[in-house]
């Protein structure tokens, strides 16, 4: 089967990360598969060195569209695809919009989060939504809020989660010891994990304002924050007028983030909004305590393997993080290993790559959309 995927960029994200292990996989049974992105420079990209990768540098406005649509759908005859997978807002419609003027045997399309926009994007989904065969979201709280938002009609957009490596994502602790003195933790302290774009989305305002609250009663803790993006300044602003310098580290883009992960203590997602949350799942498959706000999927996710509070409440992020660190080891361990095993049950990268299989083969026809 030959697979193209399209997607708006190959920054650093959960979506640009799931595209690049699903499209490994893919190669790895035989299937001939390229990637077009938009938009960016690649800074995720597969494994395998068979898959090739097509960068369009699509700038804003009307003409950056128009010659992104000329030179995508000059691909798509090229290669004829038996299925185009388009991926977030702008690769879907522009796909969606393409197939006006260009034979497309199948289009799949796959969004990423239960908050792609305003009203217009919304609305564009909505008029596009005939051009696609299958329309598909990371988790059934995103889908609802499609539906919610009339992006999509009721009962037409099918939840299929994302799906983790769990060869890569599992504990080590050789890995952990390593990192851990790199960065001149004792094996007395503890360590709080974070991992997103610095955005508005993740609402790292929020977690940096539990941690100081965390702080108040215990000294020996440390918060690391993997990632980067616009919120840089702001967020170290933050820091430094909270008189929190000495204990939170701004790690920057990690391509090791399962070593970051083993290094931790507690992992912790502060996030308004959600798609699916790969990290927490990603966290989940090394073992580790997970404290999450709940958004989007994470719920989906976490199951009753961690502590889910609300979004943008600090006082309730931070009393859960004191309740994390305050576990018992045994107890700690245990929560992790339930963890895990949910993970390995149902997100393993394999069993999703199985299913888009079924989706790329079913696509136009009926198919249970309930099936989870």
């Amino acid at each position: 089967m030959k697979i193209l995927y399209v997607i708006t960029g190959l920054g650093v994200g959960g979506a640009e990360r799931q595209v690049v292990d699903v499209v490994d996989r893919l190669a790895d049974l035989g299937h001939s598969v390229k990637i077009a992105y938009l938009t960016g420079p690649k800074l995720t990209t597969p494994a395998s060195k068979n898959i090739d990768l097509i960068g369009f540098r699509m700038t804003k406005g009307p003409m950056g569209f128009a010659i992104a649509y000329v030179n995508l759908r000059k691909l798509i005859i090229e290669f004829s695809p038996d299925v185009v997978h388009s991926h977030m807002v702008h690769a879907n419609l522009l796909c969606r919009l393409i197939r006006l003027t260009c034979r497309m045997q199948k289009l799949v399309c796959t969004a990423h989060n239960s908050n792609e926009g305003g009203a217009m994007r919304m609305w564009g989904y909505r008029l596009t939504a005939p051009l696609a065969n299958v329309t598909t979201n990371v988790s059934a709280e995103a889908v609802s809020a499609f539906e919610a938002k009339g992006a999509v009609a009721a009962g037409t957009m099918l939840a299929i989660c994302n799906g983790i490596d769990t060869q890569r994502f599992r504990p080590s602790a050789v890995t952990r010891g390593k990192l851990r003195q790199k960065h001149g933790v004792s094996s007395t302290d503890k360590v709080i994990l974070a991992v997103g774009r610095l955005n508005e989305a993740k609402d790292y305002p929020n977690l940096l304002n539990a941690f100081s609250i965390v702080l108040q009663s215990s000294e020996s803790v440390h918060l690391w924050i993997v990632g980067d993006g616009d919120l840089r300044q702001e967020l170290m602003s933050q820091v430094n007028s909270l008189g929190m310098q000495h204990k939170v580290c701004f790690m920057g883009v990690q391509n090791n983030v399962e070593e970051w992960m083993n290094a931790a203590d507690v992992f912790v997602l502060s996030s308004a909004w959600e798609g699916f949350g790969l990290v927490v799942a990603e966290a989940m498959a090394c073992e580790k305590v997970v404290v999450a706000t709940d958004a989007g999927g994470v719920k989906e996710v976490l199951g009753d393997c961690g502590f889910l509070v609300p979004t943008r409440d600090p006082v309730a992020l931070s009393n859960a993080l004191k309740n994390a660190l305050s576990l018992d080891q045994s107890v700690a361990f245990e929560m992790g290993v339930q963890a895990r095993k949910r993970v390995v049950s149902l997100y393993s990268i394999e069993n999703v790559v199985e299913r888009w299989l079924n989706v790329y083969g079913l696509a136009g026809a009926h198919f249970d959309l309930k099936k989870p």
